[in-house]
């Protein structure tokens, strides 16, 4: 075809966004980190959901209208650092689509450049070898390949084939993509949803497929409402094995019968007599029954992701309904964590941080929520700043947003410390900026593969001593991994350490470590039960 207009742009759309969710556990799968929470195709893939959602019931043949609609969707629906870019290279082919009711090859790859240059005046620091170099080789490539009179299709294979080479070879613009063998993974993700563009093109369907784990709540071009089947229930068990069973137990075993329910984010860990079992699944009372042949339940959880996508943004009451003149928005996991931020001069705890995301619109409407005149946000996780970034952007006629930056939970409370309510707005962002650049932080986690980063060898399972986002060390022990953190951390000038406490810790736990810490260093020591998941330990030097 030599042009298309706003009905085929939207069927492209759909295709790819389901094009991608169906592969988006693949792209989880690059992470480098070998941490459970590498999300970027699901991120990218809730992002690219929601923008096609916007224009899944659009009726209109004007291509300018859907792709302006799919821009304020992902816009909205944004979630993560890969989200965020994604969002912003559709909001500059939307911009090159601008005046167009249908267009030509050569208008099409113009838009598609467009999208590069808004992408990369979105980024503050570029980083080569990432999704940013996929848009801007490929788009370039095609620009320089195309013809008048050209067939949509032939630009377009041949723009599918250049992002195919340039994702090929992000790992050598990239080191640490190349000593962990992937290819970057928010680069991956785009390309899945042009792949999604092309079958369109081609005249193909792309079926939405029941995988799990993204939490989308409407299939893309459906009019099926998703409901509890979307999201499913995050299941978690710890089950003390019986004596005949501890030397017998297969923890592979159990992990693909968790499978077949089927289930998946599984991870299943045996320290001794002990099993954790971590799963999602519509059906947890399955699960349950798998596991409990091999002993008794010694600790159980089971939460419906349904309501936990509804409930979001948690927030305590504001003490005063009326308007604020200053207010506080913290990110954060765990019930412990929420309320030792809200304890903290925080006026709002949106729920979120490492294992889900907020998305531009939970952002945007805590802030609204919070009616303040000016509100200081803690993004408190490297992979939301962009997004709270965004946020103050679209509000900034609205409502007076202060990003300050802060990348860990423990930078997060440190600026919340320094906060007073008794001087000047700007002294206050400037001390709480301050503050965080005096945080160093560590991390204890479990890996979730093997791999080898900066010479440290990981295997799956064992628990990561992560410091200043850095694996120094992989211990088969937590409390081991947790002292190698704070050997690492920890010096003579250090003054207080915080010890922030996951869901997986018991007391006996914490009783050895502050044994250790005592014994150890003359730094205080302060115990903050968290309960946030993923992490066993949250760790906090000053």
């Amino acid at each position: 075809m030599k042009t298309i207009n706003g009905k085929m742009f939207k069927e492209m759309v759909i295709c790819g966004a389901n094009n991608l969710h169906n592969n988006h556990l693949e792209i989880d799968a690059l992470n480098v980190f070998p941490v459970p929470d590498g999300d970027t195709g699901t991120n990218m893939s809730l992002t690219f959901t929601a923008g096609s959602k916007e224009v899944s019931t659009m009726d209109t043949l004007d291509i300018y209208a859907v792709a302006k609609k799919l821009s304020k969707g992902l816009l909205m629906g944004a979630r993560g650092n890969s989200g965020v870019i994604l969002s912003q290279i559709f909001r500059g082919i939307a911009t090159g689509l601008e005046g167009y009711s249908e267009v030509n090859a050569v208008q099409l790859a113009n838009a598609l450049n467009s999208g590069t240059k808004v992408a990369y005046k979105a980024v503050m620091r570029p980083v080569e070898g990432t999704i940013l170099t996929v848009i801007r080789e490929s788009s370039a490539a095609v620009v320089e390949y195309v013809q008048e009179d050209m067939d949509i299709e032939e630009m377009f294979d041949y723009f599918i084939q250049a992002a195919k080479v340039s994702l090929e070879n992000t790992p050598e613009l990239l080191p640490v993509l190349k000593e962990v063998g992937v290819v970057d993974s928010g680069g991956a993700g785009l390309l899945l949803v042009f792949e999604g563009f092309a079958k369109a093109l081609a005249g193909e369907t792309i079926e939405y497929l029941n995988v799990q784990g993204t939490g989308e709540v409407e299939m893309a071009g459906s009019d099926i409402e998703g409901g509890e089947d979307a999201f499913g229930y995050c299941t978690e068990f710890i089950v003390r094995l019986e004596d005949s069973l501890v030397d017998k137990f297969n923890e592979e075993q159990l992990k693909k019968e968790l499978s077949r329910i089927p289930g998946d984010s599984i991870v299943v860990v045996q320290d001794e007599e002990i099993v954790k079992v971590h799963v999602h699944t519509l059906k947890p009372g399955e699960a349950l029954n798998l596991a409990q042949r091999f002993g008794e339940f010694i600790k159980l959880k089971i939460e419906n992701m349904q309501e936990q996508h509804n409930n979001i943004i948690e927030a305590s009451e504001p003490t005063k309904k009326e308007a604020k003149e200053v207010g506080i928005i913290s990110v954060c996991a765990g019930k412990g964590l929420e309320e030792a931020f809200l304890s903290l001069h925080c006026d709002y705890v949106v729920s979120g941080g490492q294992t889900m995301n907020p998305s531009t619109e939970d952002m945007v409407q805590a802030i609204r929520d919070l009616n303040a005149k000016h509100v200081i946000v803690l993004p408190n996780n490297s992979n939301i700043v962009m997004t709270a970034q965004q946020s103050a952007t679209i509000l900034e006629d609205e409502i007076d947003v202060i990003v300050i930056p802060t990348k860990t939970i423990p930078q997060g409370m440190s600026a919340c410390v320094m906060y007073n309510p008794d001087i000047a707005l700007e002294d206050n962002v400037a001390e709480m900026q301050e503050a965080i650049k005096n945080v160093q932080t560590g991390e204890v986690t479990f890996a979730i593969k093997d791999t080898n980063i900066d010479g440290v060898e990981i295997k799956a399972n064992d628990y990561m001593a992560i410091c200043n986002k850095s694996i120094v060390a992989c211990k088969p022990n937590k409390l081991h991994a947790l002292q190698t953190v704070l050997e690492t951390l920890v010096d003579d000038e250090s003054e207080l350490i915080t010890l922030i406490v996951g869901e997986d810790i018991v007391s006996a736990d914490v009783e050895e470590m502050e044994s250790y810490v005592e014994d150890h260093f003359d730094a205080e020591m302060e115990v903050v039960y968290g309960l946030q998941p993923v992490y066993s330990f949250i760790v906090g030097v000053e």
